[in-house]
């Protein structure tokens, strides 16, 4: 069963909150965060803390996680983060385009990681998780939330909305994104303790959503400390790590698109062909293409957007080889295109769902790309089947929207 637990977290003064959160500090470029961070208190000072050097410097430097842990005291001593004097739960949530959806912020077990009670449906990569746990150690805290998951449950729904209607926000502001981000405190003793043995009495399994690198990296930081404390009791904060837990019927997966550099020496008519092949084609005359439904795809190629769609017989109906970016990958990718291992094939690069399928034509219209390929969204049905089955999805399968702020909580170690 699912073990979690409340925490002294560290967060902003209610009327910094807007200035300190920022988004996660893998969504956007040293460009963008450094266009972003227009405020001394944004906490991509701390999450990107390569904003404050030139592009000379190694973005993976013990001088920028040095720099981090500078940043995240100063907001400390400046009294620009604040930290909760007893362990407390929090409710988390956010509204896009209408829809709201409500978390609870607590710490979750790094056994629970390391025994499958957390599942999860995606490979990470070793340079990646690497630089995560250097900036935890240096920081001494966990300051990027986890993204997870778990099977609607109605005690825990009764709680979140109990103390949403009877208690005032914590925080309540709308960020320049247009998403509005709202927190309460739980700080109830007998509140706390009913979430806390719900969890370990009714909830199996939670599921990592989004954010696996620092799930890993996260765990891998507890592991090596536990090894290093003689006296480890397995109570220590480093044990457990910061996690926003939503019920999986609450959330949305966006699509998440791929384009590619070149056609691997094939003439744009030849590609067309041998698509044909696996695929319906038709050429379009609408704007741009959306798939409306599982087995179908946009794709823009020479300045022309086309449906393609799944013949029968050409993929597999397995929890993995039902996936679109799994017939995407087998199908066009692999034979086609010539690229083996999308996690590292420099050829190929991802776009997120956020962006709009306009982003896709303009990648390829301004010669970056060749070609590019709209996909309908992964289910959280799907990939709940997948992670219960043992199997991981292809990289960059989903994109979860609204992302969680980074800063609102941190969890020190």
């Amino acid at each position: 069963m699912a073990v979690v637990r409340p925490f002294k977290a560290v967060r902003p003064k209610t009327e910094l909150a807007a200035q300190v959160a920022s988004l996660p500090y893998d969504v956007m470029n040293k460009a963008e965060a450094k266009q972003m961070a227009k405020s001394n208190n944004s906490f991509l000072h701390v999450s990107r803390a390569e904003i404050n050097f030139n592009d000379l410097v190694d973005e993976h430097s013990q001088q920028i996680y040095d720099k981090a842990s500078e940043n995240f005291n100063r907001l400390i001593a400046d009294k620009v983060l604040i930290q909760d004097q007893q362990p407390c739960y929090y409710i988390y949530a956010q509204t896009m385009d209408g829809r709201r959806q409500y978390g609870l912020v607590a710490c979750s077990s790094v056994e629970d990681y390391f025994n499958d009670v957390i599942k999860k449906h995606e490979f990470t990569r070793p340079e990646k998780e690497k630089d995560r746990i250097e900036h935890m150690l240096a920081v001494e805290a966990h300051v990027g939330p986890i993204f997870l998951t778990y099977p609607e449950n109605k005690k825990i729904d009764s709680i979140v909305n109990d103390v949403v209607r009877q208690q005032a926000a914590l925080y309540d502001f709308t960020a320049e994104d247009g998403i509005q981000h709202t927190v309460w405190l739980i700080d109830n003793a007998e509140t706390i303790a009913a979430i806390t043995n719900t969890f370990q009495q009714e909830i199996p399994y939670t599921y990592i959503a989004d954010g696996h690198h620092r799930t890993a990296s996260a765990a891998k930081v507890g592991k090596q400390l536990k090894e290093q404390n003689a006296n480890h009791t397995g109570d220590e904060d480093y044990n457990f790590f910061l996690s926003v837990l939503f019920p999986a019927n609450l959330l949305g997966i966006m699509d998440y698109n791929r384009v590619v550099k070149d056609l691997n020496g094939l003439t744009a008519e030849d590609f067309l062909s041998k698509v044909s092949e696996k695929f319906e084609i038709a050429e379009s005359t609408l704007e741009t293409v959306k798939p409306v439904g599982l087995h179908e795809f946009g794709m823009y190629l020479d300045k022309k957007w086309y449906t393609l769609k799944s013949k029968p017989n050409t993929y597999n109906n397995d929890p993995i080889g039902v996936l679109d970016v799994t017939i995407l990958s087998e199908n066009i990718l692999d034979p086609l295109l010539g690229i083996k291992d999308q996690r590292t094939d420099k050829r190929i690069d991802f776009v997120g769902g956020i962006r709009g399928i306009k982003a896709l034509q303009d990648r390829v219209d301004s010669g970056t790309a060749a070609v590019a390929f709209a996909l309908y969204a992964v289910s959280i049905k799907q990939l709940i089947n997948i992670a219960d089955s043992g199997n991981v999805m292809p990289p960059k399968s989903t994109w979860f929207e609204p992302k969680l702020r980074d800063g609102l909580f941190s969890h020190l170690f």
